[in-house]
């Protein structure tokens, strides 16, 4: 039986974030009020009692400040003998008294913080973990860990095997929704667990020598549309996230899209070979006594104990197997291998629509295809370039740990923008006569299939329903096939013309990719990147000037664009003889545009490859 693989996370945050105002009433700050440390032992304790009662096993990540506390440091011992609770060691929850004495600032975000300071911090909290425990933790993790910390983590306490190391798509959507004071950038990640390589958190390793040395797993698991398009803050798996986006009835105090959550994550294992995963993670300011995101108490603390009697019961039915981080991530290495991809094909399960993503992840790459946009690519984080990106203070990222993206709708528009520019999407145009549709207004659904060949290599298929485009005096209809071919860098698409109400009609078909570079909605300077059309030894380049040139080759054998900035080379190849195309933008819309075109008639195929590679 497919069973959902559960790390279920608690912290002892003896100062929880935003809860010293809510317990100080206005008075001066002081965080070490003894109402507020009396309080979170308190959450604490019933959420250990909601999950033992549910038969959970419970991963105990103890905070700098609860190491400084003799009834936290003696629950975590008594948990983890009778119950099997892990206890490991979080680097959430630094504030406290002795750290605010010793390090003198308020900062609390340990990828924020210099690199002396973080291992300074590092080994002052492991130390005392040591000192209170006998042993060093096997399990850490904080909303995100960068790749320079990771790895003086993994060289100074190799025993250290699972960390949470990022929140999916904690960038700038949730960076707005919290009135721009929530400096957490991170987008680009994976949503669900992987191996991070040395040189990038987000960035898969694709073998061995990039392998960190640990698992990874995500700080939440969040609704794959509904975050996507908005604050990932309000649609987890976390029972407190769907109460902050209001998702419940107020009369009933009922939550039912929290459990259908649940069940699409359990749904994940038809797309990754019988493998699906979730997560919650809870520290105490989530149930706070005077109430969180207009609920009271009495429905946090509800919604906290129906969520782990939800995991329970799927334990007892034996559709759900809890384990601790150190378990998992053993668990993960012996089920996982490294170019082995996640894969995400999901519904709307909150507005109604029937609006249809796919995720894929892999070392290689990120990608999102929207079906409500024709199979479009909206999404492209180019991981092959294993971008080195040092955040914190003295770097060039204080702040901004997000991915890079080549695509991104949401930040640079997409197929649906203003009438001056274009944004950023992987699409294709069908032209007859002077008329032209693009198939981002042609929705579809797709339908996931795996095809291993001969050498054992896995390719996992998009294939989307037929569209009928309607042109002036002719009908056509279009399938599109989406290929990713494990470890390749690369992604597939094939346009079959199915039928024509005039069999001997011909369109053209324009495959194209409008992109640039970034993390967040301002633009990049272009200058320093190269578009080229090659033909064997001919090229055409451009030199990106903000110039709106152009240029094309009959019979091109790639089409490219290196981005030196994030060390990036993309490139678009076709199966058949086609015209190349590049295009320039311009500073009104800072974008390069990669094409092929091509006449075609009924029952002919054209296919064309998204390539990723690193570009020294």
């Amino acid at each position: 039986m497919e069973q959902l693989v559960l790390n279920l996370i608690h912290r002892p945050e003896m100062v929880p974030e935003y809860a010293e105002k809510v317990t100080g009433h206005g008075k001066t700050e002081d965080i070490g009020r003894k109402a507020l440390l009396t309080e979170s032992l308190d959450i604490f304790k019933t959420q250990q009692e909601a999950a033992h009662k549910n038969g959970l096993k419970v991963t105990i990540q103890m905070t700098y400040a609860s190491l400084f506390n003799d009834e936290a440091v003696a629950l975590a011992k008594e948990h983890h003998e009778k119950y099997g609770d892990e206890i490991a060691l979080s680097l959430l929850g630094l504030p406290c008294r002795e750290f605010r004495e010793k390090y003198h600032t308020k900062d609390f975000c340990i990828w924020m913080f210099s690199m002396e300071d973080k291992k300074e911090i590092v080994n002052d909290v492991f130390e005392k973990f040591h000192e209170r425990f006998g042993f060093y933790p096997e399990s850490t993790g904080s909303y995100y860990m960068d790749a320079e910390l990771t790895n003086y983590i993994k060289e100074k306490y190799p025993m250290v095997k699972c960390a949470v190391a990022t929140c999916w798509e904690e960038g700038p959507k949730a960076y707005h929704t919290c009135n721009n004071s929530w400096y957490t950038l991170f987008d680009g990640g994976p949503w669900a667990p992987w191996i991070p390589s040395k040189q990038n958190t987000h960035a898969p390793a694709a073998n061995e020598a990039e392998d960190s040395g640990i698992v990874a797993i995500p700080h939440l698991s969040r609704d794959l549309i509904a975050c996507y398009d908005g604050n990932g803050s309000n649609f987890g798996t976390h029972p407190q996230n769907v109460l902050r986006g209001m998702i419940y009835d107020s009369k009933t105090w009922e939550y039912p899209y929290l459990y259908n959550l649940i069940d699409q994550y359990r749904a994940l294992a038809k797309y990754n070979n019988g493998y699906a995963y979730n997560m919650m993670f809870v520290g105490p300011g989530w149930m706070n006594k005077m109430g969180r995101w207009e609920a009271p108490y009495e429905l946090l603390k509800k919604s906290y104990e129906d969520g782990c009697a939800y995991y329970g019961q799927l334990k007892k039915e034996g559709k759900l197997l809890d384990l601790t981080m150190a378990e998992f991530a053993d668990y993960y290495r012996e089920k996982k291998h490294y170019t082995e991809p996640e894969c995400a094909l999901w519904r709307d399960i909150l507005y109604g629509s029937d609006k249809q993503v796919f995720w894929y992840c892999d070392p290689f790459l990120r990608a999102c295809v929207n079906m409500d946009q024709g199979g479009a690519i909206v999404d492209l984080r180019p991981y092959a370039a294993k971008l080195k990106w040092e955040v914190g203070i003295g770097t060039k990222h204080v702040q901004d740990a997000s991915y890079p993206f080549l695509i991104q709708e949401k930040y640079r528009a997409g197929y649906f923008t203003h009438y001056a520019g274009e944004g950023t999407v992987r699409s294709a145009k069908v032209c007859y006569n002077g008329e032209e549709v693009d198939l981002c207004l042609c929705r579809t659904k797709a339908h996931f299939s795996e095809e291993t060949s001969a050498d054992g290599k896995v390719t996992r298929i998009l294939t989307l329903d037929p569209v009928e485009i309607e042109f002036d005096g002719l009908t056509v209809t279009l399938q599109t096939k989406e290929y990713f071919a494990e470890g390749s860098g690369s992604i597939k698409i094939e346009r079959t013309i199915l039928k024509m109400s005039d069999p001997g009609a011909k369109v053209e078909i324009n495959e194209y990719m409008v992109a640039c570079y970034g993390t967040t909605e301002y633009p990049e300077d272009m200058t320093g990147i190269t578009l080229t059309c090659q033909k064997g030894e001919s090229a055409e380049r451009i030199s990106y000037e903000y110039k709106c040139r152009e240029a094309a080759l009959t019979g091109a054998d790639e089409v490219s664009a290196v981005i030196p900035a994030i060390e990036t080379k993309v490139s678009l190849t076709s199966d058949s003889e086609a015209e190349g195309y590049i295009r320039e933008g311009y500073a009104f819309s800072p974008i390069f545009t990669l094409g092929y075109q091509k006449t075609m008639s009924e029952r002919e195929v054209f296919a064309t490859w998204l390539n990723l590679e690193k570009a020294n």
